[in-house]
């Protein structure tokens, strides 16, 4: 009876705080902004459609497109764990990085789901 009380109590609760306002699903779990700084840092992040984001340990930005064209800026980490760019041409963004399983997606502001390809 007490873990069906914990299970709807958290049921009720929702998502944490620093999720609220992306398009969770059902086993998405964020990262931290220490977590995320770390990840970034430590892993390549490529896309299944060929590109690939270069993050820069002084908060320089790539995109770079397959093909090699590239877009940059600067990014910065939130305090919810999201990661904001802000190009060089003016456009800025913010995208959150979820795990779920054993999976890393980046979800964007419009909450289209881009999962990452796994290194190796």
């Amino acid at each position: 009876m007490l873990r069906r009380s914990a299970i709807l109590i958290a049921l009720t609760l929702g998502p944490p705080a620093h999720a609220e306002g992306w398009a969770m699903k059902p086993g998405d779990v964020t990262f931290s902004a220490t977590e995320i700084a770390a990840y970034l840092a430590e892993n390549e992040v490529r896309f299944y459609d060929g590109g690939q984001s270069e993050y820069g340990d002084n908060g320089a930005y790539a995109y770079i497109y397959d093909g090699g064209d590239r877009a940059e800026g600067r990014y910065r980490i939130e305090e919810d764990g999201s990661v904001c760019v802000d190009y060089l041409n003016g456009w800025s963004r913010c995208d959150l990085y979820v795990r779920n399983g054993d999976r890393v997606l980046l979800i964007d502001e419009k909450g289209d789901r881009y999962p990452l390809k796994p290194a190796g």
